[in-house]
C-alpha cells in the first residue's frame, strides 16, 4: 500500500512537470519551431524569419533544460527522502529501538507473570510503521520478543534487544523505501521518464541537423544539454545558392509531425499511464489493507471492549460516590437545623 502511495506520488510529480497541454510545454513549442521554419520558406531572405526561428529554437531547448531540470530534482528527492529515512538517525532506526527496548520489558513482564497487553499493542504499531517503510516478517521468540526481518536487508532488523541497522536495501524491500529505490534505480520509472526525453532531445538535434548542414543549429544530445548555437546570419535556407533558395527550410518545417514529436507524445502517455497504474494498485491494496486492519483489530492486546466496559464501570462507581456525599452532606443540614449548632 505504501509502496504504491509513494510511487503515485513521484510519479504525480513528474507529470506535473511535463505540463501538457498548455502553451509553455514541449509540445506547443515544437508546434511553434516548425511553424517558424515554414514562415522563414515562405520568406527565406527574411531576417525576421530567420530570427524568429533562432527564438523559436531557443525557447524549445529552454522548455527541454526546464523539463529535464524538474524530472532530476524529483529523482533527487526520491533519493534524499531514502537517505533521510535509512540513516543512523532516521525513523528506521528510531522504530528498531523503540521495539529493541519493548522486546526487553515485555520479555520481563512475562518473567513476572504480568500480561503485558499495552507493550504488545505499542510495538504492533510500530511494527506497523516499519512495514509501511518495507516488507517486514515477524517471529516471536519464546520469550515473548520479535525477530524482525525488513525488506531485503541481510540480517534481522531487531534480535530481542540488539538492533542490525544500517544495512543495503534494494527496490524488492517493497514499501516506501523500495518504491523509492526502484523509481530511481537503473530500470525505474523515474529515470526511464529522464532517458526517454533525452532521447526525443537527441533525435530533434539529429534531425535538425541533419538537415542544416551549413553548421549545427542544435548542440547537445540531452534534454539538459540541448543548445542552439546558430547566429540568425547562419541560419541556411538552401542547400544552393541560388537566390530565394528555400529547401532545407522546407524540408525541416517537413519534420512537424516525424520521430521526435512522436517520441515525446508517447512519453506523455507513458507517463500518465504509469501515474493511473499507480493509483489502481493503491487503491485495491487500500480495500485489503482495510480488512487486514479490521481483523487485527478484534485480536489486538487491549480490547476495546474490556476498556469501554472497565471506563462504564469507574463512572457508575463516581455517581455513586457522589450520591453518597451528597446524602451525607443533607443529613449534616438536617442534624444542625434541629440541634441548632452553628460553626464557629
Amino acid at each position: 500500500m505504501s509502496g504504491a502511495a509513494t510511487q503515485a506520488e513521484e510519479l504525480e510529480q513528474a507529470q506535473g512537470a511535463f505540463n501538457e497541454p498548455s502553451e509553455t510545454g514541449i509540445s506547443s513549442q515544437i508546434s511553434a519551431f516548425w511553424s517558424a521554419w515554414n514562415s522563414l520558406a515562405d520568406s527565406p531572405n527574411s531576417e525576421a524569419a530567420k530570427e524568429g526561428v533562432v527564438a523559436a529554437g531557443e525557447r524549445l531547448a529552454s522548455a527541454f533544460n526546464q523539463l529535464g531540470a524538474q524530472l532530476s530534482t524529483v529523482s533527487s528527492q526520491a533519493g534524499e527522502q531514502y537517505a533521510a529515512r535509512t540513516s543512523a538517525t532516521g525513523e528506521v532506526q528510531d522504530m528498531a529501538n523503540q521495539v529493541a527496548q519493548l522486546n526487553g520489558q515485555i520479555k520481563l513482564a512475562e518473567e513476572a507473570g504480568q500480561p503485558p497487553n499495552d507493550m504488545l499493542d505499542r510495538r504492533d504499531l510500530l511494527l506497523d510503521k516499519l512495514s509501511s517503510l518495507a516488507n517486514v516478517t515477524v517471529t516471536q521468540q519464546h520469550d515473548g520478543t520479535d525477530t524482525v526481518t525488513f525488506g531485503d536487508a541481510e540480517k534481522p532488523l531487531v534480535e530481542g534487544t540488539t538492533v542490525n541497522w544500517p544495512q543495503t536495501l534494494t527496490a524488492a524491500a517493497g514499501g516506501q523505501l523500495g518504491a523509492l529505490l526502484g523509481l530511481t534505480g537503473p530500470t525505474g520509472a523515474l529515470t526511464s521518464i529522464q532517458s526517454g526525453l533525452d532521447e526525443v532531445a537527441a533525435t530533434l538535434a539529429a534531425s535538425v541537423n541533419a538537415l542544416h548542414t551549413s553548421t549545427p543549429f542544435f548542440s547537445g544530445t540531452t534534454a539538459a544539454t540541448l543548445k542552439v548555437v546558430v547566429k540568425p546570419s547562419e541560419v541556411q535556407t538552401s542547400s544552393t545558392k541560388a537566390a530565394g533558395g528555400n529547401d532545407v527550410a522546407l524540408a525541416i518545417a517537413k519534420l512537424r509531425g516525424g520521430t521526435a514529436e512522436q517520441g515525446y507524445s508517447a512519453l506523455v502517455e507513458q507517463v500518465g499511464s504509469s501515474v493511473q497504474g499507480a493509483k489502481n494498485e493503491q487503491a485495491n491494496l487500500q480495500t485489503t489493507l482495510t480488512a487486514i486492519g479490521n481483523q487485527r483489530q478484534s485480536v489486538s492486546g487491549v480490547s476495546l471492549d474490556e476498556e469501554m466496559t472497565n471506563l462504564i464501570s469507574f463512572q457508575r462507581a463516581y455517581q455513586a460516590s457522589a450520591r453518597t456525599l451528597t446524602a451525607m452532606d443533607s443529613m449534616l443540614e438536617t442534624l444542625i437545623e434541629h440541634t441548632g449548632v452553628v460553626g464557629l
